[in-house]
C-alpha cells in the first residue's frame, strides 16, 4: 500500500486520542442521571468511573509496549475496535453491571496515547515531531474539557446513552480510515513482552488506584483501604525486582532513571494531582446551592459553560506550544504550565464569589494544562529510544493518572471531611482544597526546573542509553 498523507494520519491519531480523553470526563456529570436510570446506588455508580480508570492504567503501558514490538498500526486498529465495542456495549447496557464491563473495555483506549506518540515519531520528519506531539497533546487535553462541557447539553437534549452512541459513530469512522490510510511502523523493537512484569504492573496499579478512588466510600482507616495500599507497596517492590532481572522488561528501568525522564515523571505526578483535583471538584463547587453560603446553584450545563474557558485555553496553548518549544525548550514550557496551574488554584482559594472569577481561573489553568501536556510528551519522546516510546509515554500517562487519583482523594478529604447540617461541605473545605492544589502545582514547577535543559528536537535522533544515532524518521509528507 502506498504511504499516505501525514495530515490524514495525524487526523486519525488526534480523533482517536481525543475520543478516549473525552470518555474520561463525559460521563462524570451524568452519573446522577445514570444512577436513577439504572436503579442503582451512589456508591455503585462510581464504579463507572473507577472501572475506566483501572482499565486504562493497566492497558496503557502494556499495549504501548506491544505496539513497539508487533507494529503500532496493527495495535492501534485493535485498540480502536475495542473502544468502539465498549461504547456500543455501554449505549445498550441494560443494567449497571454491563455498563461497568463496557467501561473496562473502553479503558483499553488508554493505549491510543502511547501508540499515537510512537506513530508520530515514526511518520513525521524530525523537524515536525515536536509540533505534532504538541498538537496531539492539545487535543488530548481539550478532550477532557469537551467532555465536561458537552455532557449537560447532550443529556438534556437527548439521553445519557447518547454519551456513548456519538463516540461509537466517530470511532468506527476513525477505525475504517486507520485501516486504509495509517502506515505500519517502519521499525520494531526487539525482544518480547515480560508477562510477569505486565501482571505485576497491573496488580500494583489496581492495588494502589482502587483504594484511592474508593476511600471516600470505604473509609481511609478501613481494612480494605489499608490492606490494598500495603499490597501495592509489596507488589511494586516485586515488580521492580522482576523488571530489573528481565531480559525483555516491560518498562526499561534504566530509561526511567534518566534525569530527563524521572524529573518529567515527577512533574507529571504532581501536576496530575492538581489537574484532576480541579476537574473533580470545581464543577461541584459551582453547582453548590446558594443555601450553603457559597456556590452558584448552577446546573450541569451551566457548570460546563463555566469550564469552557479552560477548554478553549488548553487547546490554544497546546497548539501554540508546538511553535514555542523550538525557541524556549520543553523544560521552560513545562515549568510555565505548572506555574500557571498553581496561580489558577491560588486565585480560586482567594476569590471564588463571582462566576467570572471561576471562569478566569479555569482559563488560566487551561493555559497551564495545554503547555504542560505538550511539554511532558515531548520530553519523554525526545529522551527515550524509539523502541521504548510506547512503554515510556504510557508510563508517563499512568504516573499522571496516579497523581490525579492522589490529588482527588486528598482534596476529597478536605472538602468532605466536615459537613454542614444540610450535608453540604463548608466553604473552608473547598478553600483548603484549592490551596493544596496550588501547592502541588507549584511543586510540579519545581520538579520541572530539575529537568536537564535539553531540547526534544535534538534528542529525537539520539538513543539516550548509548548516544548513538537512531535511523532517521521518514521525511515529512503533506
Amino acid at each position: 500500500m502506498p504511504r499516505t498523507s501525514t495530515r490524514l494520519t495525524f487526523a486519525v491519531l488526534a480523533t482517536g486520542a481525543g475520543v478516549f480523553s473525552m470518555l474520561q470526563s463525559l460521563i462524570a456529570p451524568a452519573l446522577p442521571t445514570v444512577q436513577h436510570a439504572l436503579h442503582t446506588s451512589q456508591s455503585t455508580v462510581t464504579w463507572v468511573m473507577t472501572a475506566y480508570l483501572l482499565s486504562a492504567s493497566v492497558f496503557t503501558p502494556i499495549l504501548g509496549r506491544v505496539g513497539d514490538l508487533i507494529g503500532r498500526k496493527r495495535t492501534l486498529v485493535g485498540v480502536l475496535a475495542a473502544v468502539a465495542v465498549g461504547c456500543l456495549l455501554a449505549a445498550l447496557a441494560p443494567n449497571i453491571g454491563v455498563l461497568v464491563v463496557a467501561r473496562v473495555v473502553q479503558g483499553v483506549g488508554g493505549a491510543l496515547l502511547p501508540l499515537s506518540f510512537g506513530i508520530i515519531r515514526d511518520e513525521f520528519g524530525a523537524l515536525e515531531v515536536s509540533a505534532r506531539i504538541a498538537g496531539l497533546s492539545a487535543v488530548i487535553a481539550a478532550g477532557g474539557g469537551v467532555g465536561m462541557v458537552a455532557a449537560g447539553p447532550i443529556v438534556t437534549a437527548l439521553d445519557y446513552r447518547w454519551l456513548f452512541w456519538i463516540p461509537v459513530a466517530v470511532v468506527v469512522v476513525t477505525l475504517l480510515i486507520a485501516v486504509r490510510h495509517v502506515p505500519e511502523s517502519p521499525r520494531r523493537a526487539e525482544g518480547g513482552v515480560s508477562w510477569t512484569g505486565a501482571v505485576l504492573l497491573s496488580a500494583w496499579l489496581v492495588a494502589l488506584l482502587l483504594p484511592l478512588s474508593q476511600a471516600g466510600a470505604w473509609g481511609w482507616g478501613s481494612g480494605r483501604v489499608l490492606g490494598l495500599l500495603g499490597a501495592a507497596v509489596v507488589l511494586f517492590a516485586l515488580w521492580l525486582y522482576a523488571e530489573s532481572r528481565s531480559r525483555d522488561p516491560l518498562i526499561d528501568l534504566r530509561v526511567m532513571r534518566q534525569p530527563a525522564v524521572w524529573t518529567t515523571n515527577t512533574a507529571a505526578l504532581l501536576f496530575g494531582a492538581g489537574m484532576y483535583g480541579i476537574w473533580s471538584f470545581l464543577p461541584g463547587f459551582v453547582q453548590t446551592p446558594h443555601s450553603a453560603g457559597y456556590g452558584f446553584g448552577a446546573s450541569v450545563t451551566t457548570a460546563g459553560l463555566l469550564m469552557l474557558p479552560m477548554l478553549i485555553a488548553m487547546f490554544l496553548s497546546g497548539v501554540l506550544s508546538g511553535r514555542l518549544e523550538p525557541v524556549l525548550g520543553a523544560k521552560t514550557l513545562l515549568t510555565a504550565g505548572a506555574a500557571l496551574g498553581s496561580l489558577a488554584c491560588a486565585v480560586l482559594a482567594l476569590w471564588h464569589d463571582r462566576p467570572w472569577q471561576i471562569a478566569l481561573a479555569a482559563g488560566v489553568f487551561g493555559l497551564g494544562i495545554g503547555l504542560a501536556f505538550a511539554a511532558m510528551a515531548n520530553l519523554i519522546v525526545g529522551s527515550v529510544p524509539a523502541g521504548q516510546t510506547g512503554a515510556a509515554t504510557g508510563m508517563n500517562a499512568n504516573i499522571r493518572t496516579i497523581g490525579g487519583s492522589i490529588g482527588a482523594a486528598v482534596t476529597s478529604v478536605l472538602v468532605t471531611g466536615r459537613l454542614q447540617p444540610s450535608g453540604l461541605p463548608h466553604e473552608s473545605g473547598y478553600t483548603q482544597g484549592f490551596a493544596l492544589l496550588a501547592v502541588l502545582c507549584l511543586a510540579a514547577a519545581g520538579a520541572a526546573l530539575l529537568v536537564p535543559a535539553r531540547r526534544a528536537a535534538r534528542l529525537a535522533s539520539t538513543t539516550p542509553a548509548t548516544g548513538t544515532p537512531e535511523p532517521a524518521a521518514p521525511a515529512a509528507r503533506s
